[in-house]
């Protein structure tokens, strides 16, 4: 991708972190589709210790919200996604009950809407059934601390007070993994078909098998850089672990909801590349978040780390994805939801990119140099896709979270919102955010040659330059 030199770069982040930043082209809106708020699954009752949000009530009597989509890969089919919901209601102390899952689900961009799948055979389902999930689970018994279904009831207070609530029999049954024993935020699956996750509490690295039945102890992650913490205490400790991490002993050097955020599994699937969603306390540079490389064959971290530059020590990461072995996206956003043009919305979403760096890229200050791919809050709709009657306009995609990017090809990126139901109201102001899956169509995010022939992708949008060609020998890496 051939990028000029970005003209705007405050200058605190210019002396803080020093990399230059690349601007992109405009990306343009090819489809979209909507799994609505209220979809429920199959299981015991949720919510008994979260409070409700934008009209909503808790409990979730005898069911699990299918929300908080953190993570995508591709499903058994073509056309279908696995899409990983998070710990649940946003915190360990709120999500007792919320179960830890994975849904295949079928994107009809046609008619707009979202479908649960058998997740072998892609065969659309009515319900989102036993047949469209996996749930995590520790039936071996691997996990080194007490867990949700150890106990005989659940270790929060109700929403409201009252008696404590004896854990769901069927948790307590099949030692099923809740939103209180990890926060997963990300999902690869490696060449064996076993999964990863990362998780936040720890942070951990979690492997399962395809069922997600726990096969071994979380890894934790080393203090590589042997920062100090300034959360307390003056020894440093060997780890990077957060506050919520139920194994500390030393004091935390990691702020809750920082850690692994993103996860990214490179071309070769020999490593992953686990990256925190918030900078480690002792870090003199809060615009930075590391990289960590691990090694599936070694099973243990190489000790090599990368430094991710934010524009702003407020952002965060939203998802982390690998284009070849060294060439990685990375959604970067800040915490507003909603338009600045409407006045309800005390902090509208002002950024919200998706930027491509490469492990072989650094400046003078060992900083990854970024080059924007999209602002999401800049889509391009000729064709209004978003179907608010409109050509020729933006869309925006104004959410809190943004934590799902999926390559497709080389000039096409799946993108999913995080809606945190039911606390988040980006979309319309007080109604919970529906799960909006888009396609978005970008510049090539990797350097291809040969002539802009057109291809199918040229006739379906109607466009006369041969930007759709997908080029067979220059793919990015699929999952």
């Amino acid at each position: 991708m051939k990028c000029l030199n970005h003209p705007l770069r405050s200058a605190l982040a210019m002396l803080a972190v020093g990399a230059p930043l690349l601007q992109a082209h405009a990306a343009e809106l090819l489809e979209r589709a909507v799994l609505p708020s209220a979809s429920f699954s199959t299981g015991p009752t949720s919510g008994q210790f979260a409070t409700g949000g934008n009209g909503v009530v808790t409990p979730f009597i005898n069911k699990q919200p299918v929300q908080g989509f953190s993570a995508v890969l591709p499903g058994a089919q073509d056309g279908t996604f696995l899409v990983m919901s998070d710990n649940g209601f946003g915190n360990k102390a709120n999500s007792n009950d919320a179960l830890l899952r994975v849904y295949a689900v079928r994107p009809n961009f046609k008619e707009g809407t979202v479908t649960p799948v058998n997740r072998f055979t892609g065969e659309e389902l009515s319900d989102f059934t036993s047949e469209s999930y996996i749930t995590l689970s520790d039936p071996w018994h691997k996990v080194p601390f007490a867990i949700v279904a150890d106990g005989d009831v659940y270790p929060s207070t109700p929403v409201g007070g009252g008696a404590a609530i004896p854990v769901d029999p069927t948790i307590k049954a099949h030692r099923l993994l809740t939103g209180s024993d990890f926060d997963i935020e990300s999902i690869r699956r490696a060449a064996d078909g076993t999964l990863w996750f990362g998780d936040e509490f720890g942070p951990y690295l979690i492997h399962t098998d395809s069922k997600g039945r726990v096969l071994e102890a979380p890894i934790p992650l080393p203090n590589f850089r042997k920062l100090p913490s300034t959360l307390g205490g003056s020894e440093v400790n060997p780890l990077i672990q957060a506050v919520s991490n139920p194994q500390r002993t030393l004091p935390a050097n990691l702020a809750d909801s920082g850690g692994f955020e993103g996860m990214a599994l490179n071309a070769s699937r020999t490593k992953l590349y686990a990256l925190l969603e918030k900078a480690v306390t002792g870090d003199p540079v809060r615009e930075r978040l590391l990289i960590n490389e691990f090694s599936l064959k070694e099973r243990k971290y190489t000790g090599k780390t990368f430094a991710y530059p934010m524009e702003s020590a407020n952002h965060a990461i939203g998802d982390f994805t690998a284009l070849t072995d060294t060439q990685f996206l990375i959604i970067e956003r800040d915490s507003g939801q909603g338009v600045a043009t409407d006045p309800r919305f005390s902090n509208p979403a002002r950024f919200k990119k998706i930027y491509k760096i490469d492990l072989k890229r650094v400046d003078g200050n060992g900083f990854l140099i970024k080059e924007e791919v999209a602002d999401l809050m800049n889509i391009y709709d000729p064709r209004d896709v978003a179907g608010d009657g409109k050509t020729d306009t933006v869309f925006t995609f104004p959410f809190t979270t943004i934590e799902d990017v999926l390559v497709l090809d080389n000039n096409r990126l799946l993108v999913i919102n995080d809606n945190n139901y039911p606390g988040s109201a980006g979309r319309e102001f007080g109604v919970p955010d529906n799960n909006e899956f888009i396609v978005i169509h970008t510049a090539p995010l990797l350097d291809c040659d040969g002539g802009r022939k057109p291809d199918r992708a040229d006739r379906e949008y109607g466009w006369k330059d041969g930007r759709g060609r997908d080029d067979k020998e220059c793919r990015p890496a699929k999952e």
